[in-house]
């Protein structure tokens, strides 16, 4: 990885500078103990779904299995930025290594992709536990379930390694500077030498795919469920089963919805402001309120957490 003034000289550096939110030195403090307290907070949250499903033996069944190891993830993909932007708040020169650039890179990328299949096989479980009710024992099989979730961390992981080495490989002219608090392939690729067009293109390909394959299975799970719950005869029966939906349905519809604006539209056409804040918004603020969608929404998981607060006590 190199930095030039001119395509034809180069030299090594040490790595990158994230401008992060430039602000006063006291509007650094400010935002460090607001970010500090959302990471407590998401780490509290997140940490006592996995504590209550650990704890319940009721719960020990696929849906809060999965839920819980989507609430681990969770703890991962927030922890791939929030301590390095911590410690941007009271650096003074905000520098970031190459390789622990790229490394946040493809750990932010690798654990967003391991949301997105975790986000399919959870709308996969509700299809079977409304749509085949009767065989839904038989077919999520513990078995299954642990099938599932070892191929969501497999293909989160292995989905972007190709692109972000290729990335890291290009030589980088003139400033070094990233107007962004993380590493991200938009900046990156504004910093190098040769026109990235095709590395742009490419980058498009490979996160449409990831993008669109889990939500069209997402989409397609609901549809099947929509379509049988409104064969349920009983206003009651049709909102108990939307019910168990309506949670996942929420974390879906923030999470996409945000991801899709920032990575489904060429890189230069967002304003390093807007970059910024819809990013923050998948990155921090979803693990923080994911959480409280799980526990407000679903009676099981605040009984579990009741009594796991008791016996604490």
């Amino acid at each position: 990885m190199k930095i030039s003034n001119n395509p034809n000289t180069s030299s090594a550096i040490t790595g990158f500078i994230l401008l992060g939110f430039p602000c006063p030195r006291e509007g650094q403090i400010l935002l460090f103990v607001l970010f500090s307290a959302v990471y407590l907070l998401t780490l509290m949250g997140n940490g006592s779904i996995i504590c209550a499903v650990c704890w319940d033996q009721r719960l020990h069944t696929p849906m809060y299995i999965l839920l819980a190891n989507f609430s681990f993830l969770e703890i991962w993909y927030v922890t791939s930025t929030v301590p390095n932007m911590l410690a941007n708040f009271l650096s003074d020169t905000k520098l970031i290594s190459f390789s622990g650039c790229f490394l946040q890179f493809y750990f932010f990328f690798s654990l967003g992709s391991t949301e997105c299949f975790f986000l399919a096989i959870m709308a996969f479980d509700r299809y079977l536990a409304i749509c085949r009710p009767l065989h839904y024992p038989t077919l999520m099989t513990g078995r299954l379930c642990t099938n599932l979730v070892i191929s969501c961390w497999v293909l989160g992981f292995l989905w972007f390694p190709v692109p972000i080495i290729i990335i890291s490989q290009m030589s980088f002219c003139g400033s070094r500077i990233i107007d962004h608090f993380l590493c991200d392939p938009g900046p990156l690729l504004a910093l190098t030498c040769a026109r990235t067009s095709v590395m742009e293109f490419f980058w498009a390909i490979i996160s449409s795919l990831l993008l669109f394959i889990p939500f069209l299975c997402i989409m397609g799970s609901y549809a099947l469920v929509l379509r049988a719950v409104l064969k349920v005869p009983s206003a009651a029966g049709q909102r108990k089963a939307f019910s168990t939906c309506g949670s996942h349905l929420t974390v879906v519809s923030l999470f996409y919805g945000s991801v899709m604006v920032m990575y489904l539209s060429p890189t230069s056409e967002h304003d390093a402001g807007i970059q910024k804040l819809v990013t923050l918004f998948y990155s921090v603020g979803t693990p923080l309120i994911n959480p409280v969608i799980y526990s407000l929404r679903n009676k099981d998981i605040k009984y579990a957490l009741q009594k796991f607060l008791e016996i604490q006590k």
